[in-house]
C-alpha cells in the first residue's frame, strides 16, 4: 500500500497540510509542522510501514498543533494589519482603520484578478465560472469544485503579488484534482515550477 493511501496521510490531506517526506542521512524520524505543510526526515533504511507508524503516532499532536499555527498566523496578520498598511508586499506611510483597509484590498485584488486569471488559466488548463473575494483569515483561498467558483482571501493584497498568483494556480489546479494528492502538487509544479517560495511565504509572517 502506498502512503497516500493511508489513514494518516488521508487526514493530513484533509486537514490542508502537505506531507513532505525527505530520506536522507539521519538517524531518526524528525518532524517539522509549518501551516499547511508537515515535512518529515526519515534515515535512508526506513520502510514506508515504519514511517506510517510514526505519523499515525504523531497525527493527533500534528492535527492539535496545527490549529494553533493557523491561530497565530492570524494573530500575526491582525497585529500587522493594526500597525502598518501594508500593499503588494510593501509597508505603506498611512494608516487606515479595518474596515478602510479591506476595503482598499478589495478594490486592489478586484482590479488584477481578470488578468491574473486570463494569464493563468490557459497555462493551468482549466476555467472557473466564477471568481469571488472574501475575508478568510486563515485560508488564503478556497475552491468549489461542483460550481468551479474560486474565491482569493482579501488579505492577499498585503503579500507580494507572486502570492496571488500562487493561489490562483493553487485553486485553478483544484478543478483537475479535488485533493491534495501528489498528481495535485504535481500539477501546480508543472504550472509554476517556483511555487514553493510563495507557498512558504504565505505561510511564514509578513515582511
Amino acid at each position: 500500500m502506498s502512503i497516500h493511501d493511508t489513514h494518516p496521510y488521508q487526514m493530513l490531506m484533509q486537514a490542508g497540510i502537505h506531507l513532505n517526506i525527505s530520506r536522507k542521512r539521519v538517524k531518526n524520524i524528525n518532524f517539522r509542522l509549518k501551516p499547511h505543510t508537515l515535512s518529515v526526515s526519515v534515515p535512508l533504511w526506513t520502510s514506508d510501514k515504519v514511517l506510517v507508524d510514526a505519523l499515525q503516532q504523531r497525527l493527533d499532536w500534528v492535527l492539535s498543533q496545527h490549529q494553533k499555527l493557523l491561530q497565530q498566523q492570524t494573530l500575526t496578520v491582525q497585529q500587522q494589519a493594526d500597525n502598518h498598511l501594508w500593499l503588494w508586499g510593501e509597508v505603506q506611510d498611512k494608516h487606515l482603520d479595518e474596515s478602510e483597509k479591506l476595503a482598499l484590498y478589495r478594490q486592489e485584488l478586484s482590479q488584477v484578478m481578470p488578468e491574473l486569471f486570463a494569464k493563468w488559466q490557459p497555462i493551468v488548463g482549466v476555467t472557473a465560472s466564477e471568481t469571488r473575494i472574501k475575508t478568510m483569515r486563515t485560508r488564503w483561498g478556497s475552491c468549489n469544485t461542483k460550481a468551479r467558483r474560486i474565491w482569493l482571501s482579501t488579505y492577499l493584497v498585503a503579500y507580494p503579488q507572486m502570492c496571488t498568483e500562487y493561489v490562483i494556480v493553487h485553486e485553478l489546479c483544484h478543478l483537475h484534482h479535488a485533493n491534495h494528492s501528489p498528481a495535485f502538487w504535481a500539477q501546480v509544479k508543472q504550472a509554476m515550477p517556483e511555487y514553493k517560495r510563495w507557498h512558504d511565504h504565505l505561510a511564514g509572517k509578513l515582511c
